[in-house]
This record gives structure tokens, sequence and C-alpha cells, in this order.
């Protein structure tokens, strides 16, 4: 770590690139228009992975998309398949599990890896700032293990279970996955196996060195880094935070139980994204820990690059999947 937390002066109104604005009361206008794509769980339908939605929480809105590969329909095996419990990006404030690129992205990864997707449709900030998303991802792990949904109860593996997210979604799954490692026991039969976070947000008061080098990065400038968190941590906290430096104090004594439980983590980023330098001190940490860690750095690229370059998102998906095997 390297660098203040000076003022930065970069290009562009963080609320304008995130095309929102901040309300009095605050909540926030979002202005982007995100298309969503409805479930599919029609089985006459030929399609390759069906979907459908199982309610969490609905004083909270809460709920999960389970997408199935159609050859868990259509073979005689009675072998299941490992569950990847999902949480979407978009830096705590926008996106969700119904947005339709959110919805491809978890169709490929169910088809590609032959594994059945519980996307976890989650509270965003700042109208519910954190924890609430850690509570709901949670309680969605809850919901599975007691669900009598025949998609899961007749398919899904809770023997092999994974809590997977990218970027926000990544930091919600480390989250999730201190809290339900001290629960572990209560979780049955639900058995976590480890975590899969895709370039996870994270952040710190000091400035990283990435951070510093891509202050005015196109697609993730330090303003808009500066501003997700403004409006997701608890109100009177700084960047510091447990919620988004997993670093401070030396780290969560609950890495202590991961380790006891032999979970595995996969942690993926790329030098060409802001938050690089955050996902290297986290491998460092968990290593540090006696974790089972697993880092998977590339030159170049730029956050969020898996969803864009479709090579970049083909070597994401073997890295998974052989995370998986191991």
């Amino acid at each position: 770590m390297s660098g203040q937390d000076a003022p930065i002066n970069p290009t562009g109104d963080p609320y304008q690139l995130l095309q929102i604005v901040r309300n009095p009361d605050g909540t926030i206008t979002r202005a982007l228009d995100i298309p969503e794509t409805p479930p599919t769980s029609d089985p006459s339908l030929s399609i390759s992975v069906h979907s459908k939605d199982i309610p969490i929480n609905q004083s909270n809105n809460t709920w999960v998309r389970i997408y199935l590969p159609r050859e868990a329909l259509d073979s005689s095996s009675h072998l299941k398949l490992p569950l990847l419990v999902y949480c979407h990006g978009g830096g705590f404030i926008l996106y969700s599990a119904a947005s339709s690129h959110v919805h491809d992205h978890c169709v490929r990864l169910a088809n590609e890896l032959r594994v059945i997707i519980a996307s976890v449709e989650y509270r965003l900030t700042p109208e519910h700032r954190l924890p609430a998303a850690y509570d709901d991802a949670v309680e969605a792990l809850y919901r599975i293990k007691t669900t009598q949904d025949d998609w899961l109860t007749k398919y899904a593996d809770f023997s092999n279970c994974f809590i997977m997210g990218m970027s926000a979604g990544g930091n919600i799954a480390y989250q999730a996955g201190l809290r339900v490692a001290a629960e572990a026991d209560h979780l049955g039969p639900l058995n976590i196996r480890g975590l899969i976070l895709q370039q996870p947000f994270f952040g710190g008061t000091q400035r990283s060195e990435s951070e510093l080098r891509l202050v005015t990065d196109p697609t993730l400038p330090l303003c808009v880094s500066d501003l997700l968190w403004e409006l997701s941590l608890p109100i009177g906290v700084d960047r510091d935070h447990e919620y988004c430096n997993p670093t401070a104090g030396g780290g969560s004594k609950l890495l202590e139980k991961m380790r006891l439980l032999e979970w595995k983590v996969l942690v993926t980023g790329c030098d060409g994204d802001l938050l690089f330098d955050r996902q290297v001190e986290l491998v460092k940490l968990l290593e540090e820990h006696g974790v089972h860690v697993v880092g998977h750095f590339s030159v170049g690229g730029c956050h969020g690059v898996d969803f864009h370059d479709s090579s970049r998102g083909k070597a994401f998906l073997e890295q998974v999947k052989n995370f998986i095997l191991i």
C-alpha cells in the first residue's frame, strides 16, 4: 500500500458516470435503463438452461433465481451437480438477479460448468446500507438448505456448494462466507467448500499503487469507487471498515474458522483494474492465515474484462472449472 487519502480530481462527475441522482432523504434515483429477463421454467422449451425464482424474504423482496442445465432433466443418471450460490456485481447500488446481463452470465455458468446456479436478489444501497446485502446472502443460504423445491432436492449436490460473486458480489460472497463459516454446523445438509471471488470490490483509506495509477480509468475511476463506498458503508465509518478493507486489523478472526473448515478460495483479477492491489492483498492475507487460496492475476484488462473479452471470459470459466474439481 502506498499513497495517502488525498483529494483526487479525476475527469467526470461520479454521479453522472453512474447515472444516479442523490435525493435529500438519502435514497438515489437510478437513470440507467437496465433490461431484465424473466425466468424460463417451462421444461418443454428447447433451451440449454432452465430457470425459476424462489422467494427468500417477501418483506425484503428478496429471492433466488435457480438455473438448472437441461441435461440434468434429460439425464437418466442420478448424479447430482455442484451448487454455486451467486451474487451479482453493480457496486452494491445497481442491477438485479433479473438484469439481462446477470441472467445471461448465470446461464453461461450453468451451461459451461455443468453446475446449478442460485443467483441471489439482495437489497441495494444506499436505501439498505451494508450489511443488508450480506444478511440477504446468508438468509438465501439458509433458505436453500431447507428448501423443498425439486430442482434443488433432486439435482443439486448440497455437499458440494460454493459461494461466488463478481465485483461487489465478490465482496458480498467473502463477507457472507465469513459469517457462514462461523455457523457451518447449522447449515447442514448444505456444505460450503469454498469461495469464488471474481475481481472482488475492496478498498481502504490509503491509496494503493493501482488506485493511483488508474485514478482516471474509464471503466472504474477512483471517484466512482469512492462514491460507491460512501453510498454503501454504514454512516459514520471510513473505508478502513472491515466491510471495505478486509486487511484492517490483520483480518477477520473468522479466517481461522475458514482454515479449520478447509475451505478453498479462488481470487481473480488483472493489473489493468483499479482494484488489483486490493485483490492481491486479500490473497496474501488468506495465505498468512493458512487458508487454501488460489490467485489468478493477468496482465492488462480492466474491471469487468471477463464480460467484455470473450477469450478472458473463457479463461475465467476454465479457472473456475478446475477450481471446483480440485
